[in-house]
């Protein structure tokens, strides 16, 4: 998945990272939401696979972009336009 125009642009919006995006694609907790859309957000479980991997430490400094969600919506099933659709008060 790469990140579209929008999804930059939203991301920039909202002041989430480039980081963020590639964290939530690695790390980040999918659910279909039967109408054509993915939403990827970072759950507990993807918090704690991240501090597995990189340590408390420094998850703890990237608290403030855990609220972030990227949807992605999906037209024929596999070509995907993420957008970020939340930041500090998603969730």
């Amino acid at each position: 998945m790469s990140d579209t125009k929008h999804a930059q642009a939203r991301a920039q919006q909202r002041a989430i990272p480039p980081f963020a995006g590639r964290l939530l694609q690695e790390f980040g907790e999918e659910e279909h939401d039967g109408n054509g859309c993915i939403r990827v957000y970072f759950s507990r479980r993807s918090v704690r696979k991240m501090e597995q991997a990189f340590g408390k430490q420094p998850v703890g400094l990237f608290y403030r972009y855990l609220n972030a969600v990227m949807v992605e919506r999906c037209s024929d099933g596999a070509d995907c336009e993420p957008a970020f659709v939340g930041g500090d008060d998603a969730n």
